[in-house]
C-alpha cells in the first residue's frame, strides 16, 4: 500500500497564526511550512502551543487570526471533515464492538465506499502496519502497540493528504515507545506521506523528525534538523530544552559578530571562549552554554577553569562528573565509556575546559525572565 504523497497536496503552511483563549495567547504569531513528504515534530513543554497548532491545522480549533493552507488550499475556516487529513491521538479510540478490520474500514464506510473496496483497502492497511491476519480480532485482544498500529492503519486507509499525530506514543512503556518511534518513521518513509507530530519528548522528536519546530509560550523558538538544534541552538530556551546544557554567566572581553569566537570573563573568575549568538558588544553580559559531553577534564595544573569533583556518577555508557567551580557555579561533564579517559573521584581537583566552537554565548537579555 503506497500512498506516494509527493507533490503539492501534502504541503502544510501556517501563516502568522494566533490563537487566544481569553487574555491568554496560546499561539502567538507562528509561521511554519511543512514540505510534501516531510516529517515535522512540534516540540515543547506543556502550554507551549503545540497541540493548539495541530488542532487548528486539523480544523478542530479556529484561529483568532492568521491563515492555514493545505495542498495550496486556504482551509483556515474549512470544516474539519472537508480537509482530508488523517489523525492519530494518544488514546486509540478504537470501537470495542467492532473487529480490527471493521475499525480500519470505518472511515471508508462513512465516505460511502463500497463494502468490497473498503474490505480490500482495510486488509491492505493491515499488511502495511505488519498486522496481516489480525482483521477478525477485537481491540481488547491486542497489545497497546498493536492497538496503536491499528489506529495508524485507520488513519491512512483513506489516503489522507497529511497525517497529524498528537502524542500518540505517550501511553506506551519505554521499550515499546522506542520500537514504535522507528516503526512510525519507517512507515512514513514507505508511504511518502506528510506528518505533523506533536510531542513533549525531545528524544522522540529528534529520533523521528526530519525537522523539529521548538515552541515555548506560544512562540516559535527555532525550526531545524535535529543536529542543527542540538549543535547550534538559536535561543537559550532551545539550548536548555534540547539535551543537557551548562550555563555560566560572564561578560565579553571584546565585541564579536554573530558566529564569531568571543572571549568571556566568567563571573566568579576565569576566562573562556565561546561562539557569539548574534552581535555582542564589548563588556556585554552573557551566559555561556556548553554541553556536558563537550567539557574536557584534566589535571588542575593544565588549561581551563579550576574546580573540584563533588560527584562521579557511573552509568555504563558514560560517567557524569559534577564539578564545583566556586562561586556557586557547578557544571556537568560527561565522559563516554571506552574513550580512555581517567576515572575521577569525588574530592579531586580538576581543570575544566572546552573549545570555542563547542560553546554558545547568548546575551543575557535573550533569557527574558529566565534565571
Amino acid at each position: 500500500m503506497r500512498q506516494g504523497q509527493a507533490g503539492a497536496e501534502g504541503r502544510v503552511a501556517v501563516h502568522d497564526l494566533v490563537k487566544r483563549f481569553g487574555p491568554v495567547a496560546a499561539v502567538d504569531g507562528v509561521s511554519l511550512e511543512v514540505s510534501p513528504g516531510e516529517f515535522v515534530a512540534l516540540l515543547g513543554p506543556s502550554g507551549s502551543g503545540k497541540t493548539t497548532i495541530l488542532m487548528a491545522i486539523a480544523g478542530f480549533e479556529y484561529p483568532t487570526s492568521g491563515r492555514i493552507e493545505i495542498g495550496g488550499d486556504d482551509v483556515t475556516w474549512a470544516p474539519a471533515n472537508t480537509r482530508n487529513l488523517g489523525m492519530v491521538f494518544q488514546r486509540y479510540t478504537l470501537f470495542p464492538h467492532m473487529s480490527v478490520a471493521e475499525n480500519i474500514a470505518f472511515p471508508l464506510k462513512m465516505r460511502g465506499v463500497a463494502r468490497a473496496e473498503r474490505e480490500r483497502r482495510a486488509l491492505a492497511a493491515l499488511e502495511t502496519v505488519r498486522l496481516g491476519g489480525y482483521g477478525e480480532r477485537r481491540p481488547n485482544q491486542l497489545s497497546g502497540g498493536q492497538q496503536q498500529r491499528i489506529a495508524l492503519a485507520r488513519a491512512i486507509v483513506y489516503q489522507p493528504r497529511v497525517l497529524l499525530m498528537d502524542e500518540p506514543l505517550s501511553a506506551l512503556d519505554k521499550n515499546l515507545r522506542e520500537e514504535m518511534q522507528l516503526e512510525i518513521k519507517h512507515l512514513q518513509q514507505q508511504l511518502g506521506i506528510t506528518v505533523v507530530f506533536v510531542t513533549h519528548d525531545q528524544t522522540e522528536a529528534m529520533t523521528m523528525a526530519d525537522r523539529v519546530a521548538v515552541l515555548d509560550h506560544g512562540r516559535l523558538q527555532q525550526v531545524g534538523a535535529p543536529r542543527d538544534l542540538y549543535e547550534t541552538p538559536a535561543t537559550p530556551f532551545v539550548a536548555g530544552f534540547i539535551g543537557e546544557t551548562n550555563f555560566l554567566p560572564g561578560r565579553t572581553v571584546a565585541a564579536a559578530g554573530d558566529g564569531m569566537p568571543v572571549a568571556v570573563e566568567l563571573d566568579g573568575g576565569g576566562r573562556a571562549e565561546a561562539t557569539a549568538v548574534g552581535a555582542l558588544a564589548a563588556n556585554a553580559a552573557v551566559r555561556v552554554a556548553v554541553r556536558p559531553e563537550r567539557l574536557a577534564l584534566a589535571e588542575p595544573a593544565g588549561p581551563g577553569l579550576a574546580g573540584t569533583v563533588i560527584e562521579a556518577i557511573y552509568a555504563g555508557v558514560a560517567t557524569t562528573c559534577i564539578a564545583d567551580l566556586g562561586g556557586e557555579r557547578r557544571v556537568r561533564a560527561r565522559i563516554a565509556a571506552g574513550t580512555g579517559g581517567r576515572a575521577w573521584s569525588a574530592g579531586e581537583r580538576v581543570g575544566v575546559s572546552w573549545q570555542a566552537a563547542d560553546a554558545r554565548a547568548f546575551a543575557t537579555t535573550a533569557f527574558g525572565g529566565q534565571a
